[in-house]
């Protein structure tokens, strides 16, 4: 279960996302489904379709299955998601 100490190492697709933050004042506000991820970008489903928006300089505030909510500066997790994913099981590996 992804919980706020672990998504890191988690998959993001499916997530429910809000851009609070980000460079390009018209990314700010954006808010739907992660449908995507590249190693730079996020892809949200929204109501007016799918947006893109770059990991780096943007703040996303994320909706975890048990109702919890966690903001994640981009550039952390601007990596591929395989990368992502990886590198921070290995860190908990004693």
């Amino acid at each position: 279960m992804i919980s706020s100490q672990n998504i890191l190492s988690h998959e993001l697709i499916g997530l429910d996302v809000l851009v609070v933050s980000a460079s390009n004042p018209t990314h700010m506000g954006v808010s739907g489904s992660i449908v995507d991820e590249t190693k730079n970008m996020l892809a949200i489903q929204t109501a007016q379709g799918v947006k893109q928006i770059p990991k780096w300089r943007s703040i996303f505030r994320m909706s975890l299955q048990d109702s919890r909510i966690v903001e994640i500066d981009g550039s952390v997790i601007a990596l591929a998601p395989e990368k992502r994913t990886n590198l921070h099981k290995k860190k908990r590996i004693p």
